[in-house]
């Protein structure tokens, strides 16, 4: 047996998907893992983005970002509602996120996120993980 890292490529891709796939079926699951992502717009101009997918049970946001001259506008909270208006009542059960410590931790709590855990890193407190939760 060899290990070894080797580049992303689309036959390792395939080879996980397949391999996830079938395992899902033999446990009567289905994935159905679907990026998605939300954009806020001053007239032609994107302000904000949301990126995420959906998959199993769940909703995930990955990345949110709002250029700097337009934080504290309340353009995050307008990408994190469009996110929750479109999924409810879609049979997700939660939206997920997680930021570390020197991005948005109290944004998501003001946002009605609760706080799961927080990952701590043990050489730099700024890069400690906070995982949040909000159930529909």
């Amino acid at each position: 047996m060899k290990i070894e890292k080797v580049e992303q490529n689309r036959e390792i891709e395939n080879f996980i998907e397949k391999s996830q796939e079938e395992y899902e079926k033999e446990n009567n699951i289905e994935c159905n893992y679907t990026p998605f992502y939300f954009i806020a717009k001053d007239e032609d101009r994107i302000v904000g983005a949301l990126s995420g997918a959906t998959f199993f049970a769940e909703v995930y946001i990955d990345e949110l970002v709002v250029d700097k001259e337009s934080r504290g506008k309340g353009i995050g909270k307008l990408l994190i509602d469009a996110v929750e208006d479109y999924y409810r009542d879609s049979g997700f059960n939660n939206i997920n996120t997680c930021t570390n410590g020197f991005q948005a931790p109290k944004f998501y709590e003001k946002c009605g996120f609760e706080l799961e855990f927080v990952r701590k890193n043990k050489t730099n407190p700024k890069l400690d993980k906070y995982f949040y939760v909000k159930y529909f």
